[in-house]
């Protein structure tokens, strides 16, 4: 039989087949062939007498992410916020950028518009030609265009811990009653609630995986871009590459660098701009024989 894996918890992966949810244990073969399967992934099992399943094969995936540990995702729905927690532009950037290089678009999702519009976080991201919505779980603006962008596509909800991603998910489907915490005013940030990915399955025919909060300290842990490609991770960047004085233009501070032209005339906002640097230095602290495998 074949079906999705909805969690993964203690071991056992947790295969949706469109009719029931069967608890599988891997085969021994996924571990001799050091694959681990992920929330998301297309996979083959046998079910069991007992009522549990084997888990046989992990069908091909069409992209993976190791943070959240997701795979097969159409979609990933970027969740922000201006009130308490503030998230910090660099946390969306680079997790778009990520997203970006596995061939998979991203949405940002400003919530909390109820205490803080947004508004300026908001225009960045547009600019940059995002899919930019602000809602509220609190009074449930924003909700329905959500819901429309999220129909009928597997989506990942990601972002820093406390800014609503569970919150969101209740206000959308009220039955799922995920635990929320509250944001600690001293910190400025969310307690974690969500402790592992699960994709759930809505009403208006949207799975949506759910995916533990991540802090500045996890964003930088998180997988690198090659310097060489990041460029075109950057998607306000496209129209620009190839204009620069220089071929082999880096885009940091080159003279004659047609996106930073771009940047000094506001068509690029310059946060993005900076993000962009940041990771390109960082970028180029990987090793030689580390970037061979990227």
């Amino acid at each position: 039989m074949e079906g999705i894996i909805t969690k993964a918890l203690s071991g056992f992966y947790y295969v949706d087949d469109g009719h029931s949810l069967t608890a599988c244990r891997g085969r021994g073969k996924l571990r001799h062939e050091k694959m681990s399967p992920l929330v998301g992934d297309r996979v083959e099992f046998t079910p069991l007498p007992d009522g549990s399943g084997a888990l046989d094969q992990v069908l091909p995936r069409k992209n993976q992410f190791y943070r959240p540990a997701v795979a097969n995702i159409d979609q990933l729905v970027i969740i922000a916020s201006e009130a308490i927690p503030v998230t910090d532009p660099f946390l969306i950037d680079r997790v778009a950028a990520i997203a970006e290089s596995r061939g998979c678009p991203s949405i940002l999702c400003i919530n909390k518009c109820d205490l803080v519009s947004g508004a300026g976080l908001a225009e960045i991201y547009e600019k940059a030609g995002f899919p930019t919505l602000r809602v509220s779980a609190e009074t449930g603006e924003g909700l329905d265009q959500l819901k429309e962008l999220i129909t009928g596509k597997v989506s990942a909800f990601t972002g820093n811990s406390g800014v609503g991603k569970s919150s969101i998910l209740n206000a959308l489907e009220p039955e799922i009653q995920l635990a929320t915490g509250d944001v600690s005013r001293k910190l400025g940030r969310g307690r974690h609630t969500t402790r592992h990915v699960e994709l759930f399955r809505l009403s208006c025919d949207a799975l949506v995986a759910d995916t533990p909060g991540f802090s500045s300290f996890d964003v930088e842990r998180m997988e690198l871009t090659r310097k060489e490609r990041l460029q075109s991770c950057f998607p306000e960047f496209a129209p620009y590459l190839g204009k620069c004085r220089f071929q082999d233009c880096a885009h940091v501070k080159e003279q004659g660098c047609a996106v930073l032209q771009a940047v000094r005339e506001g068509a690029i906002p310059a946060s993005r701009h900076q993000s962009y640097v940041r990771l390109y230095e960082q970028a180029k602290s990987i090793p030689d024989w580390e970037r061979n495998e990227r």
